[in-house]
């Protein structure tokens, strides 16, 4: 049985005759002038026109004087119907192949093909071909089926050419961050793009990455959040502004989180958190529209969720009331052992390092998971978020709301705080529990505690990650990136192939 060695010695074969016939197999140009699809579905008015048509290999069939290659490019697929008499000679120089050296491609292989647009005898809609270029040999054959997890995740690129849906999902992917760019943009927000590399890691609740800068012999750390660089852009003197691209926190991969993942912020000056919710309800359903064209999904749990109409507000739940009602816990009078009790009453995991806000928010969580949603969670403690604002009607809570559906937490808003003392007190906290052994818990960012000494406007902010996206998707977060991390691995082919390289 032929090995993917041999298979690809065949290939080498091939690459070397055609080099011997002073054929460059991997030419700078072409010149397209029509798509697949273009040719298919504008046939009516293309029928007799000549066109050049470029694309993957994946179909070769040669009946004598007659040979049929299905061609596809990005947008779909076309038949070329070659006739002999009607296709040119070999033509080296311009790279032009005629039908005597169909044998030398295969499928994988990259062409050019020039001619009429015509139907076949079958009434299939093709290219007549008069002539025929190489614009890329291919030394490795596409398999014809690709299901093996880890082999699709290693080699996406073969994944999405056998698959052609997976790459369709990272269309939509491009659409529902445009869509996200699109709303803001026609809501008067600014994106300004921020450094990834900060000294303080700020802005959530993560363990950081981190890295060493040279030129300033300093740790720096991967950005955990967008959210302090953009509330400094407050101080500064923006109004609405928002930031979109890659974060980092270093943990472990879940079906609902990356260590490595794009996500989006804005702030809002002079907005709190209920103007929030209505510019939260509107974004979500604008890109809904604009990504998948419906707002109703089945989720990766076999849950619906449907975000509804314009002008109806989701419903809203209370943080403080779900823990009293489904676990008897008052979350500021409730001591860290009854609170354990309830943890190991529900099967729920009590570390050593546990405090009252991680243990609150396990029994949260697993109440949330029972949620389809869309709607907000509200009435969040001070002491669990240090970085919001003091509801004027009970301050023990928050402004803050979170967009819950499918289970999880989607998006996380709030007033935010700019109260230098009250945020430098809040941080303090924080530090403690960082001391006391959190690793997530933030850290005392005096920089940004001096950036609000200077004023920072009455604001609301919100975050999300592509998770919501994942989400819609009804997949898990590995298949919703391109190429996902993976532990470094070599084939035995690959090292076969290349012995020297010692692999």
């Amino acid at each position: 049985m032929a090995t993917l060695q041999d298979y690809r010695d065949e290939r080498v074969r091939k690459l070397e005759e055609l080099q011997q016939l002073g054929v460059n197999p991997y030419p700078a140009t072409s010149h397209r002038t029509a798509t697949a699809k273009q040719v298919i579905d504008e046939f009516a008015t293309r029928e007799g026109q000549t066109v050049t048509v470029t694309g993957r290999i994946t179909g070769l069939r040669k009946f004598g004087k007659l040979a049929f290659i299905v061609l596809r490019d990005m947008s779909g697929q076309v038949q070329l119907f070659l006739h002999a008499p009607d296709v040119a000679e070999l033509d080296a120089a311009s790279g032009v192949l005629g039908m005597k050296q169909l044998n030398l491609l295969d499928t994988g292989d990259f062409v050019e093909a020039t001619g009429e647009v015509i139907k076949t005898k079958t009434g299939e809609v093709s290219v007549g071909v008069k002539t025929l270029r190489l614009l890329a040999k291919s030394l490795r054959p596409m398999p014809l089926e690709l299901t093996n997890k880890e082999e699709r995740f290693r080699r996406r690129y073969v994944d999405m050419n056998v698959n052609p849906e997976v790459r369709e999902r990272f269309v939509r992917r491009s659409k529902f961050w445009q869509a996200t760019r699109n709303f803001l943009e026609s809501e008067g927000f600014v994106e300004v793009n921020n450094t990834v590399l900060e000294a303080t890691a700020g802005g959530a609740d993560a363990n950081p990455f981190i890295s060493h800068m040279d030129a300033l012999d300093q740790d720096f750390y991967l950005r955990i959040s967008h959210e302090l660089p953009l509330k400094r852009l407050l101080v500064a003197g923006f109004e609405k502004v928002f930031d979109l691209g890659a974060r980092f926190r270093n943990e472990n991969y879940t079906e609902e989180h990356l260590p490595e993942h794009n996500a989006m912020e804005w702030y809002w000056a002079y907005a709190d958190w209920e103007d929030g919710m209505e510019l939260t309800e509107r974004m979500i359903r604008y890109i809904c529209d604009a990504t998948w064209g419906t707002r109703q999904f089945t989720l990766m749990s076999g849950e619906t969720v449907d975000f509804g109409a314009d002008g109806e507000h989701f419903p809203r739940i209370s943080f403080v009331g779900i823990l009293k009602e489904q676990y008897d816990i008052d979350v500021f009078e409730s001591s860290i052992e009854d609170i354990q009790a309830k943890l190991k009453e529900h099967n729920l995991e009590v570390e050593e390092v546990d405090n009252r806000i991680r243990s609150l928010d396990k029994l949260w969580k697993k109440y949330r998971k029972t949620l389809a949603g869309p709607a907000f969670l509200i009435d969040m403690p001070v002491f669990m978020q240090p970085l919001a604002k003091v509801n004027a009607n009970d301050p023990r809570l928050t402004e803050q709301f979170n967009l819950v559906f499918g289970g999880s937490e989607m998006c996380k808003a709030f007033s935010e705080l700019n109260d230098p003392v009250d945020q430098l007190n809040r941080f303090r906290e924080q530090q403690a529990m960082r001391d006391a052994g959190d690793d997530e818990a933030q850290m005392l960012d005096i920089d940004y505690v001096e950036a609000l000494e200077y004023g920072m406007p009455p604001a609301c902010g919100l975050g999300y990650s592509e998770r919501v996206f994942w989400s819609l998707e009804g997949i898990p977060a590995r298949e919703g990136v391109p190429f996902p991390q993976l532990r470094s691995e070599i084939d035995e082919t690959t090292k076969a192939i290349y012995p020297d390289l010692n692999l």
